[in-house]
């Protein structure tokens, strides 16, 4: 059992290194750059919300799986923007190669799984591949046009992408998309548009996700980890790790609640673990976050906001055999982001081993028990050596 967790880590702390990717897309508010982590977040939270404009028979939690795997190569490729003029057939093999060495760390079965899906996804051939593509060429061009200050020249690359790029196909396979984009461009088609036009400030208010900023520090320590990206990088351990679950549980719900989980931060900002202990602060900020939910999740037609609100509602009561998973895996993944940065939030709040124990430990061991025997014993030397016992 070690030796596969050992290779389910490996995999999952090497895919940290995909935060460090930057792309050429601007966040909504144009303040920086995104990175390849927080956009496959966002782009599996557009899956979700547009599934009522996927074919029947699309199973968007396949589409969505692929879209937190399909820029995973690019830790070892790079990204590399549709401007850019490269040698394509170069790139392709770049990416084979990196989705062979990535996604052969984990434990062959699960390796040949990943792998086939990433391989789904860039064939683009099957119904859920091709779902996948049309959110993942929407999405940069949305956050784009409601940007704050859009670049002039990100406005031309828009706009030359739906006129014979890759977002051309939108015209055909998810026509509101096409025709809201030429309207915010100034070529009103006159398309009715409403179904989208209803969820997008949805998406785009869950753009500033990626502004809040979290206690835990990335791998390397170059910086605090953002709320968004953590959310992908969750998703990805809960998918990993379920297995390890004691309780059969639904991982695609579990992805949909780690997905949704943190969305109320927009609002309540983060409260880290260590950092926040008070009975009254707590109760004070479980008001808030109730406060966002109902802002957030109003923001969608009722039939779809509604029962993502009970998905977060299930998630934040841990009652239920899912959420209790995926609680404890959202405990898991800063633990270990602190062991690769030297101590990170632990020397921030001065955590000893017994507090870890109770406040991250005693989690995790309800939902995945096994997980927090390995994951513990990764970190007891580093406390033995701080002498945090």
């Amino acid at each position: 059992m070690n030796a596969r967790l050992e290779a389910q880590f490996a995999f999952l702390l090497e895919a940290d290194k995909l935060r460090r990717v930057e792309r050429q897309n601007l966040i909504i508010d144009c303040s920086r750059c995104e990175n390849s982590a927080e956009h496959s977040w966002h782009l599996a939270l557009y899956a979700l919300v547009l599934a009522p404009f996927a074919a029947p028979e699309v199973d968007v939690f396949r589409s969505i799986r692929m879209l937190l795997l399909h820029d995973l190569v690019e830790i070892d490729a790079g990204d590399h923007p549709i401007t850019s003029e490269v040698d394509w057939d170069a790139v392709a093999k770049a990416e084979m190669a990196a989705a062979k060495r990535l996604f052969g760390l984990l434990p062959p079965d699960q390796g040949a799984e990943f792998l086939s899906l990433w391989r789904e996804f860039e064939a683009s051939e099957s119904p859920d591949a091709q779902f996948a593509k049309r959110v993942d060429h929407c999405q940069p061009i949305f956050q784009t046009l409601y940007g704050a200050t859009p670049l002039d020249w990100h406005v031309d690359v828009v706009r030359h992408n739906l006129f014979g790029g890759r977002a051309a196909a939108l015209e055909q396979h998810l026509p509101e998309a096409f025709h809201h984009a030429l309207a915010l461009l100034g070529e009103d088609t006159g398309y009715d548009c409403s179904r989208l036009t209803a969820r997008l400030p949805f998406l785009n208010e869950a753009d500033k996700l990626k502004l809040v900023s979290r206690a835990s520090k990335l791998g390397d320590g170059s910086r605090h980890e953002n709320s968004a990206e953590h959310s992908w990088h969750i998703m990805l351990y809960a998918w990993v790790l379920a297995e390890h679950s004691p309780s059969t549980v639904s991982t695609d719900r579990v992805l949909q609640m780690l997905l949704l989980h943190d969305l109320v931060e927009i609002d309540a900002g983060d409260a880290p673990i260590h950092g926040v202990t008070d009975p009254a602060a707590l109760a004070a900020l479980a008001v808030r976050e109730e406060e966002a939910a109902d802002r957030l999740f109003g923001m969608l037609p009722s039939d779809q906001g509604a029962p993502m609100r009970a998905v977060w509602e299930e998630f934040e009561a841990a009652e239920t055999a899912d959420a209790v998973y995926a609680k404890s895996i959202d405990r898991v993944q800063p633990v270990l982001l602190n062991l690769l940065n030297g101590g990170g939030s632990w020397l921030d709040y001065n955590v000893s081993l017994p507090q870890l124990d109770t406040r991250v430990g005693g989690k995790v061991n309800r939902g995945a028990p096994e997980v927090w025997t390995y994951v513990r014993a990764q970190i007891e030397p580093w406390f033995r050596k701080a002498g945090r016992l």
